[in-house]
């Protein structure tokens, strides 16, 4: 699916994202120029925007009529970039949606003490938002993430790593802000529990389905479309699901390969590349990630028809079948 499909497929959210976007600018700004200077390079760095679209097209779904929602939306895509500043410190990464990450550009403190004013102003929001129920689940969210890169961290070079470990981290490290941008969409619109329920199982398995896309673009993608370099979670020695899978299913030689690839400063990509297809791992993490989306798809039956839902069903679809 190309970028204009997508926005295509936004267009109901589009009035919403602009308010979104023009807020985002609004809430960025500091008294100290270098951290206009490096949230905004972060924030202007050409992403998807899916988790604040998902907040307001889940409030929009349930019949949302107020403004509140933008903010919301801010929030969210507030304490996504400082994960994304944090995430690429740690990871030592160099390339991020096609250009340098700001860590490389602009070094590894500022990048980590801006990420942390990224999250302060995203709670003062909150605070603005004024919903103890939001407030919870975004807080917890915001934990569970911090619970997903350090179980990432400490699995790098794991020659031992299952599949189930590598579904854990997937959903802590990203699903978990899709499931709460969404339940909080609901939230924010007075539903009860059964639709945050169900808005919440959406974004979730929304999150799985992405992540696990992601997981084989690091092997099947294309680089330039990616904005990331290939074998980046490879270098980085993560070992992601379909590598975890490959691991369990390899004879011996190929196994050995495989591990000590995990270990290598420059292992060999194509090598790996041809395990990793030949004991099907590439087709069953695309069709894992195809039963999340469908997963996704269905928690959304209860809902009625509207353009915001069946926004919210294309961008299911669009987490399956995206090339970027």
């Amino acid at each position: 699916m190309t970028a204009n499909l997508l926005a295509e497929l936004l267009a109901p959210a589009a009035a919403d994202m602009a308010a979104v976007n023009a807020l985002v600018e609004q809430r960025l700004h500091s008294t100290v120029p270098t951290i206009d200077q490096l949230s905004g390079y972060i924030i202007h760095s050409g992403g998807k925007r899916l988790r604040p679209v998902m907040a307001v097209l889940a409030a929009r779904a349930c019949g949302y009529s107020g403004d509140q929602h933008c903010l919301l939306a801010a929030i969210v895509e507030f304490i996504h970039t400082a994960t994304l500043l944090h995430d690429d410190v740690v990871d030592e990464s160099e390339l991020r949606r096609g250009r340098a990450t700001a860590n490389s550009r602009f070094g590894n403190g500022l990048s980590v003490l801006v990420g942390d004013f990224l999250y302060s102003r995203s709670f003062q929001m909150m605070v603005e938002l004024g919903s103890k129920a939001v407030m919870d689940v975004l807080a917890t969210a915001t934990n569970q993430i911090s619970e997903g890169e350090v179980l990432q961290y400490l699995n790098r070079r794991n020659v031992n790593a299952t599949p189930e470990q590598c579904l854990a981290i997937a959903r802590s490290k990203t699903a978990t802000l899709f499931e709460a941008a969404a339940r909080c969409g609901a939230l924010l619109a007075g539903q009860g529990t059964g639709v945050q329920d169900a808005l919440g199982d959406y974004g979730l398995h929304f999150g799985l389905a992405y992540q696990l896309v992601d997981d084989l673009l690091d092997y099947r993608g294309d680089a330039a479309r990616i904005g990331k370099n290939l074998g980046d979670d490879l270098a980085e020695g993560s070992p992601t699901l379909p590598l975890a899978y490959a691991l369990q299913r390899a004879d011996p030689q190929q196994a050995q390969m495989l591990r000590a690839a995990l270990d290598a400063a420059e292992p060999d990509f194509a090598a790996v590349l041809a395990v990793i297809e030949s004991t099907g791992a590439i087709a069953y993490t695309a069709g894992l990630a195809q039963t999340h989306a469908e997963r996704a798809e269905a928690a959304l039956s209860g809902l009625p028809e509207s353009p915001a839902r069946a926004a919210l069903q294309g961008l299911a679809r669009f987490a399956v079948s995206r090339d970027f």
